[in-house]
Order: structure tokens, then sequence, then C-alpha cells
């Protein structure tokens, strides 16, 4: 048997999960010479308003600021890696992530979960947990508590 990972997608929204996923999506991406896709979607904010008919979402400056800010830091993280593909959208993490890896053809989702239980879990859910449900392709979930195979020397 053979193992093709040709693109690696990571999604992340900066959390220290997301860090030690990192370690992960870099390193994989080394070994098997895969090109290694970084994502951040920023979450669409829309709210109801006082009428059951309306809805706002975050004004554009808001926006706009927020994008810059992870567009920022996606180039301060992973700039030093020049075959990397960064990219920042806006909507539903789970859809956005989703959408990306398939018009990209991605191999591998490699994604840091937070490990929330309970009540926290209930109302937030999981996006890694969906991730593994409804991807098309392999999920490798990394818990930064977990066992560890990728250390540093």
């Amino acid at each position: 048997m053979i193992v093709s990972i040709r693109r690696i997608l990571f999604p992340t929204d900066f959390s220290e999960p997301a860090k030690e996923a990192q370690k992960y999506a870099t390193t994989l991406a080394e070994k098997f010479g895969a090109e290694l896709h970084v994502l951040h979607v920023v979450p669409e904010i829309i709210l109801p308003a006082t009428d059951s008919y309306t809805t706002w979402s975050l004004p554009e400056g808001g926006m706009k600021a927020q994008l810059e800010a992870a567009e920022k830091q996606l180039q301060t993280e992973f700039g030093a890696i020049s075959e990397a593909r960064r990219a920042v959208v806006v909507g539903f993490p789970i859809e956005e992530i989703m959408k990306y890896a398939v018009d990209n053809a991605i191999d591998l989702i490699v994604v840091g979960t937070h490990g929330h239980t309970g009540l926290s879990h209930l109302l937030l859910g999981s996006v890694a947990e969906k991730l593994v449900r409804l991807a098309k392709c392999p999920v490798l979930t990394v818990h930064p508590q977990g066992h560890q195979f990728v250390v540093s020397e």
C-alpha cells in the first residue's frame, strides 16, 4: 500500500490547541513533501434584531479589521514557510473548512481540539468533531494534553 498525501489543510483559530496541531501539520507536510494549506475562518456574526424579521451583522469596518489582523497573524506564524498557502475567509467555520478542503483537493486535515466536555461541549459543539464526521478526507485531531508523537528536539 502506498500512502500519498499531497495537500494538508491546517485550519487554525490561533488557540493553544491549534498551535499544538500546527506542529503535526508542518511536520507531516515536510515528511510527505506535501503542500501545506493554512486556513483561518473569521466567524460571520449575525444577530437577531429586536423584531424577528430583521438581523444585523458586524459593521464592515469591524470585519475588515478582523480580516487584516488574521492575515497579519498568518503571515507572522507561517511567513517563514514559503510553500505554505495561507487563506482567511469569512463564514461559518465548518462550512468554510469543508468547502476549502473540497475546492483544493485536500488529502488530510490536521486540526487541534479543545477537549471541551459537558455543557460547554453541548452548547458550543466541536469543530474538530464535526470535521471528523463530515469531511470527505481523513482528519487528524490533536489534543494538547494527549500522547504526542511529534516532539521538539
